[in-house]
C-alpha cells in the first residue's frame, strides 16, 4: 500500500466514476483501476463495488475512504511544511517537561532564550517524565525536563538542575492554613493525599520518606496521579498533600499553601534535564549554555 494507491482510491470515491477520476489523477482508466485492485488485493478487502454503469464504495470502502483521506491531508501537510521550512528562517524547538517545571523553570528560561532568538517556534508539552523520556528517544522532543528515573537510557545525556521546594497543601479553613511553616509533626495525624507511585515516584517516595525519617506513618486517604485532582481532594477536605512548590497559584482561592521544612536527609524534588547524545542542534546547545550561565537565577525560585 502506497500514498498513489490511497489517492486513486480517494479520486474514485469522490468521483464514482473510473473516467472522471482518472482525468483528476492526470492517468488512463485502466492503471487507475489497476492501482486499486492491487490496494485491494494487498488488503483482502473489496473497497469498490463495481458495474458498467456505476461504482459505488463498499461498506469497508467507506470507512477506508474517509481513513485514507485523513492520511493524504496530513501527507500534504507535512510535505508542504518541510518545503516552505526550506525557505523560510524560523526554526522549531520542541521541549517536554514536567508540569512543576512547566510552571516555573521553562517560563523563566524562555524569557531569555526568545529575545535572543526572535523568530524561533517554541512548542511545549506537560508530560509526566514516564511519557516524556519516549518522546525524546523517538524524536518528537529535541529537550526534556524531568525528574530523572533510577537507571536512564544510554542514548540519552542528562544533567542535574536543582531541587525544587516543597510545601504542604491544605483547605484554606484548616487550622494549619494561618501557619508560616510547618514540619511533618505538626500534620502527623492528618488524612493525606498521596501521589501515585508508578506515575510520580520522586513525589510519592519524598512523602513517604519524610514520614519513616520521623519515625511515622502516614494516614493515606487516597492516592492521586494528576496535580489538579490531588489539590481538588485538597480543596474537599479529603486531605492534605506534599507538593512542589510551583503549585502555589493553582486552586489558591481554596488551598493555602504553606512552607515545609525538609529533614536534613531529604534534599527535595530533582529536576534534570535530558537530550539525545549526539544532538548538535544550535537552539539545544543554545538553551544548556543559558541554563548553565543562569542557573542561579533560574532556580532560585523553585
Amino acid at each position: 500500500m502506497d500514498i498513489n494507491q490511497l489517492r486513486c482510491l480517494v479520486a474514485v470515491g469522490k468521483e464514482l466514476h473510473f473516467g472522471r477520476a482518472a482525468q483528476r489523477m492526470e492517468m488512463m482508466p485502466a492503471s487507475l483501476s489497476r492501482f486499486i485492485r492491487l490496494l485491494e488485493e494487498d488488503l483482502g478487502v473489496r473497497l469498490l463495488n463495481r458495474s458498467t454503469r456505476n461504482v459505488s464504495l463498499t461498506a469497508e470502502g467507506a470507512i477506508f475512504f474517509d481513513e485514507a483521506s485523513k492520511l493524504i491531508d496530513q501527507f500534504d501537510a507535512l510535505a508542504l511544511r518541510f518545503k516552505v521550512g526550506l525557505k523560510d528562517d524560523r526554526r522549531t524547538l520542541r521541549i517536554g517537561a514536567i508540569d512543576s517545571a512547566a510552571r516555573g523553570l521553562v517560563p523563566a528560561l524562555l524569557n531569555l532564550f526568545v529575545p535572543l532568538h526572535p523568530n524561533s517556534d517554541i512548542h511545549i508539552i506537560e508530560d509526566k517524565t514516564i511519557n516524556l523520556i519516549p518522546k525524546l528517544k523517538s524524536g518528537w522532543l529535541d529537550m526534556i525536563i524531568i525528574r530523572a528515573p533510577q537507571v536512564m537510557d544510554a542514548s540519552l545525556a542528562m544533567r542535574f538542575i536543582t531541587r525544587e521546594s516543597c510545601v504542604l497543601a491544605v483547605p484554606l479553613q484548616h487550622p494549619l492554613a494561618g501557619r508560616v511553616q510547618v514540619s511533618v509533626e505538626d500534620f502527623q495525624h492528618e488524612a493525606m493525599i498521596i501521589p501515585d507511585r508508578r506515575t510520580r515516584p520522586h513525589s510519592h517516595d519524598l512523602t513517604m520518606s519524610l514520614f519513616k525519617q520521623a519515625g511515622l506513618t502516614p494516614h493515606i486517604a487516597q492516592f492521586a496521579e494528576e496535580k489538579q485532582t490531588i489539590l481538588s481532594l485538597v480543596s474537599a477536605g479529603l486531605g492534605l498533600a506534599v507538593v512542589p512548590a510551583s503549585y502555589r497559584t493553582m486552586n489558591s482561592d481554596s488551598v493555602s499553601y504553606i512552607a515545609l521544612t525538609l529533614p536534613e536527609q531529604i534534599k527535595g524534588l530533582p529536576l534534570s534535564i535530558a537530550w539525545q547524545k549526539g544532538n548538535e542542534d544550535d537552539y539545544l546547545r543554545e538553551m544548556l549554555r543559558l541554563l548553565h550561565d543562569n542557573k542561579r537565577e533560574l532556580t532560585e525560585k523553585l
